[in-house]
């Protein structure tokens, strides 16, 4: 019997196992993440946890009944249901590193599964070891995590010695939000007068930086724009020991990955890590304990600049709105600018203070403002050939953004109006109150709130029956922009608010 579900396990073991390497995958090789998924997936809807108990009594029961093994091995190699191999936003690639995982992984699972053997517990171990494939990604992960680090060191040397040798300006960009933007801002204002390469769109960890300057950085480039990501503390300073910063911007602090952070607090300060050897700092001292490392800056010596969406706050740059145009206020001298719609204040203060920080004269700058681009998928505004206003904010997962673009859905003058979203993840023990706020904002802005998947579903269902809009929710974003294509016509408006890869439920 042993070796009939072995060869039963062997068989099914591959079409379970690639779920949670694409999940690795997408998840940026983050050891634990694999688990965590699995306990949302397994714990998601009605029937995943019903499969899941079938499973984990019919491995119990195999302990005494063997064949009851084939039933736990088939009920994992069927679940969790809606979890895909292939995936339909985040396709599975088969990586140098990801078969490495799966390699690992695999090994892993046959030690155990060989020593049971031996100790005559086989039929039980094999019948619980699908259950336990998420933890053997996760403990591979951790495994190989050093051992990956080592083999990118090349690239970071690589990359450390060709900045050094081009010898260009060094601007480093992080936040909780707004540093895409920023960093397209950036490479606009100073592009006309400089030579300017920037990491592209979302390369702001090791691996996309080290590429970046690898592959773009050529002879004649005189300033070089990195946005930087992070996790956790300590990653920010690995990547400027290595860039080594002349401009550093923190432009925002906001719940976005605080279920990582764990409190804004730890926020402030792994961010505030790229100002520890940069020589000019710019600070949105708007933002939550951000003007408290703006004085601490200027107490340690260095150039800061402040930036601020008030009047009142007594910054350096200061960018307020009124009616269609903004006040640009620049160390007391004020300028009139027609900005685009979706360009945020404080953003655009930031990218100023920077463009100045580069040698970029005012009125170079104020001429250039009216025409700075917005980032791709957050807060696009186009009109389809069916005459449906569509706001395009997929790229975005946070709450200030969700409330600007309802702003401009509500700025769209239009007949029927309708939100589409998954709601917004990572903001620990702020994401259902969040979430809620969002969908009652939502419905009552719209006429229909579409919610889609499983993730947020109560938060915002909960928070959009305040509203008086008519609330669907549907399992994919296909389903959603069906429903807008079937229900939606000239002179009506949709607003697709944030996408969730198909790895969450």
């Amino acid at each position: 019997m042993t070796a009939i579900v072995l060869l039963l396990f062997v068989s099914s073991a591959p079409v379970a196992g690639v779920r949670w390497l694409r999940v690795a995958q997408r998840e940026h090789y983050l050891s634990g993440e694999v688990t965590k998924f699995a306990r949302r997936w397994w714990t998601t809807g009605r029937r995943n946890p019903l499969l899941l108990a079938v499973a984990a009594a019919s491995a119990i029961g195999s302990a005494w009944v063997p064949w009851l093994a084939v039933i736990s091995i088939e009920a994992i190699t069927l679940g969790p249901l809606g979890l895909s191999m292939r995936g339909r936003t985040s396709r599975l690639a088969w990586t140098r590193r990801l078969k490495t995982v799966a390699t690992v992984s695999c090994s892993l699972l046959a030690i155990v599964i060989a020593a049971a053997i031996a100790l005559g517990i086989g039929v039980l171990t094999i019948a619980i070891a699908g259950m336990l494939m998420p933890l053997a990604v996760d403990a591979s992960l951790l495994v190989l995590t050093p051992i990956e680090k080592r083999a990118a060191a090349k690239f970071v040397t690589s990359a450390r010695q060709r900045l050094d040798r081009v010898g260009p300006t060094r601007v480093a960009i992080t936040g909780s939000y707004g540093k895409t933007t920023i960093k397209g801002y950036v490479r606009h204002l100073a592009g006309t007068t400089r030579t300017v390469v920037a990491s592209p769109a979302s390369f702001n960890n090791t691996g996309g930086l080290s590429r970046t300057v690898n592959e773009m950085l050529g002879p004649d480039t005189e300033v070089f724009v990195a946005e930087m990501g992070t996790y956790g503390p300590g990653e920010i300073r690995d990547l400027c020991s290595w860039v080594r910063p002349d401009i550093a911007v923190l432009c925002n602090v906001g719940p976005v990955h605080l279920e990582r952070f764990g409190s804004l607090d730890v926020v402030v300060t792994s961010k505030a890590e790229i100002f520890e050897d940069a020589t000019t700092c710019i600070v949105n001292i708007d933002a939550h304990g951000l003007a408290a490392v703006a004085e601490s800056l200027r107490t340690s010596g260095k150039i800061v600049l402040t930036c601020s969406t008030s009047r009142s706050a007594a910054a350096d740059i200061t960018v307020t709105s009124h009616d269609s145009t903004s006040t640009i206020d620049i160390n007391g001298f004020q300028h009139e600018v027609v900005l685009p719609s979706q360009a945020a204040g404080e953003n655009v203060a930031c990218a100023i203070a920077v463009a100045l920080s580069l040698d970029v004269d005012i009125e170079t700058i104020v001429s250039l403002l009216p025409t700075i681009p917005g980032a791709d998928h957050r807060c696009e505004v186009s009109v389809t050939p069916t005459g449906v206003t569509v706001v395009d904010d997929t790229y975005n997962s946070n709450p200030a953004g969700a409330a600007a673009a309802l702003d401009a859905l509500a700025a769209v003058d239009t007949g029927r109006r309708v939100v589409v979203t998954p709601g917004m993840v990572e903001l620990g023990r702020e994401q259902a109150p969040a979430n809620a706020d969002f969908g009652a904002a939502a419905a009552t802005l719209a006429t229909d709130v579409i919610i889609v998947g499983e993730t947020n579903k109560a938060a915002l269902t909960d928070g959009a029956t305040r509203g008086g809009a008519t609330i669907h929710h549907v399992g994919t974003r296909n389903e959603a922009v069906e429903w807008v294509k079937a229900n939606l016509g000239v002179g009506d408006a949709v607003l697709y608010e944030n996408d969730l890869p198909d790895h969450y439920p």
